[in-house]
């Protein structure tokens, strides 16, 4: 009897543990980034951690470099979903080496996709246009909308990490020489509004773009071959630098995106670090979504409920059996 009383107690303790360490996930501040994708993610976790984890979570304005500044000097917020951490490499290193940050998991499986794109139906009338020695060869069939007398290559918005990138490769590929001006389209809203434009009257366009976005889940985007392949390294040390007075020609390696937390979160709540490591999004999905969320005008808590009511197939591989009916009932209440 003593002994099995022991082991009654054993059992009630560690189910006591076991719930305590769910309801001591306690508040969580999660940043909502100001792209779609991440605001997305922000409140798909928002969701997941108040209705799955007993957490108290709430969203607060969030950007890359104040954010990931933020965590490491002040422990807040303690969830950014969307990193993209090649733009503040060293930052989250030193957060780490400081045991101030831990990185989860990938937000997006495959990584960020950047490259130069055309539309397809221009490489369906001709395939040399999928490469860059194509492109250059046609310059003609590109021309500024604002001066026709010189060829239009949408480059990346002003202050965006991706311009200093975009400018070395417009430099180390010659297209000023092949007759093309780098045009900056003002905001993110000005180049994905050039790039519909175009697509809608199937006219030539040819610019940066990413992935995911909303526009490569709408229009049929192939991106240009450098015939470089990649080097990494020199993307590296050299493209994404300012001063990179020697720029060669090099395919965007993918760019990896992570879930960073702050260290007291995850020992925090284990539990609910555990979620942030295995919640991950592959690019063809996220563009699904971007374009639902783009098609429907819906901002991210929006997009969140009708994610989590129509893609349990996805969802449901990040949480556990009684997250996931947890879930199921906050879902039956909405």
């Amino acid at each position: 009897m003593y002994k099995k009383s022991i082991i009654a107690g054993l059992m009630t303790l560690a189910a006591t543990s076991s719930f305590a360490s769910t309801d001591s996930c306690g508040k969580v501040e999660i940043a909502d980034m100001n792209w779609n994708s991440a605001s997305l993610m922000a409140n798909v976790d928002k969701f997941i951690l108040n209705h799955g984890f007993g957490c108290d979570a709430e969203l607060i304005p969030g950007d890359t470099m104040p954010t990931s500044t933020s965590m490491i000097e002040k422990g807040q917020p303690d969830l950014a979903p969307e990193m993209w951490t090649n733009a503040v490499q060293a930052l989250i290193d030193r957060g780490v080496d400081e045991k101030r940050l831990k990185v989860a998991g990938k937000s997006l499986s495959d990584g960020g996709e950047e490259g130069f794109w055309v539309p397809k139906y221009m490489v369906d009338k001709d395939p040399s246009l999928a490469t860059i020695e194509g492109i250059k060869k046609h310059a003609k069939e590109f021309p500024n909308p604002e001066d026709p007398s010189v060829s239009a290559f949408y480059g990346c918005p002003a202050g965006w990490g991706c311009q200093i990138s975009g400018g070395n490769l417009f430099k180390a590929l010659e297209l000023k020489d092949a007759g093309f001006e780098l045009i900056d389209p003002g905001s993110s809203a000005g180049l994905s509004g050039s790039l519909s434009r175009a697509y809608e009257r199937e006219e030539a366009w040819f610019g940066y773009y990413w992935a995911p976005t909303a526009i490569l889940g709408k229009y049929d985007m192939v991106k240009v071959d450098f015939g470089s392949g990649v080097d990494e390294k020199h993307y590296l040390s050299c493209i994404t630098k300012a001063d990179c007075l020697d720029p060669k020609a090099t395919m965007f390696p993918p760019s990896p995106v992570y879930s960073v937390t702050t260290t007291d979160f995850a020992k925090r709540a284990p539990a609910a670090y555990a979620y942030t490591a295995k919640r991950s999004f592959t690019n063809a999905q996220m563009n699904s979504l971007l374009a639902w969320m783009e098609d429907n005008q819906a901002d991210g808590q929006y997009a969140a409920e009708n994610f989590m009511l129509n893609h349990a197939d996805i969802w449901s591989k990040w949480v556990n059996k009684d997250v996931k009916e947890k879930l199921e009932k906050a879902l039956n209440n909405l």
